[in-house]
């Protein structure tokens, strides 16, 4: 197929966007692990050195988070939950069969659960890291605060491993989705198949004439 018979998904800066909180995901993880269990302590000198790992973690941490809130801000609007969606979720058993069911929009119900889950733990992840964080900010807090951090922290954690795993799963699941983060680009039956609404939209916008060509 050639390139201009292509859809554009995610642009350059998206893609960059996107990279930047995964990498960032995993650094974060791996040493959060390395610090939760003992037998992973291993996972600790990816980062270097334990205690590298220790200072290092909480800025990775934040790094994660102010680039997830620019992909928050470019694509909330895409993952507010509608009518389609509840149609989407009633017929879960046949998504689960790979069958598309619903008039979708650039994200179904599962896409934009993940979202929310996402922002939801990162947002508790900051909120318990910056009570927890030594040595700038704990000694402002008191000891059981910041016992109560560590737990919720611990719990946010693990749900936003869990929502990645997920994600991951569901990237590599439906072929042609991790194209597009990659290169960017779906072809017209992909979007047609899994997205129609947008499809659509995309095509009319492609309709539309140009400022250049309506001039006489």
């Amino acid at each position: 197929m050639k390139k201009r018979d292509l859809i554009v998904r995610y642009s350059a800066p998206e893609r960059i966007n996107h990279w930047i909180v995964a990498f960032c995901f995993m650094f974060a993880a791996v040493s959060g692990l390395g610090f939760f269990f003992p037998s992973f302590n291993w996972l600790l000198n990816l980062l270097g050195t334990p205690q590298l790992a220790r200072i290092l973690h909480p800025f990775i941490g934040v790094a994660m988070f102010l680039a997830f809130m620019l992909m928050f801000f470019r694509y909330w609007k895409h993952n507010l939950v509608n009518r389609d969606d509840l149609d989407w979720a009633k017929n879960i058993h046949k998504v689960a069969m790979n069958e598309e069911v619903g008039d979708t929009g650039r994200y179904n119900f599962g896409q934009k659960c993940v979202f929310w889950a996402a922002i939801i733990s990162l947002l508790l992840l900051l909120a318990s890291g910056i009570v927890i964080w030594r040595p700038y900010f704990a000694a402002a807090f008191p000891i059981p605060l910041i016992r109560l951090a560590l737990l919720v922290h611990s719990l946010a954690a693990v749900g936003l491993i869990v929502v990645i795993m997920v994600h991951i799963y569901a990237a590599l699941w439906v072929k042609g989705t991790l194209t597009a983060m990659v290169e960017g680009w779906v072809t017209p039956l992909w979007a047609k198949q899994h997205h129609p609404r947008w499809y659509r939209a995309v095509r009319e916008q492609q309709s539309q004439p140009t400022k250049q060509e309506k001039r006489p």
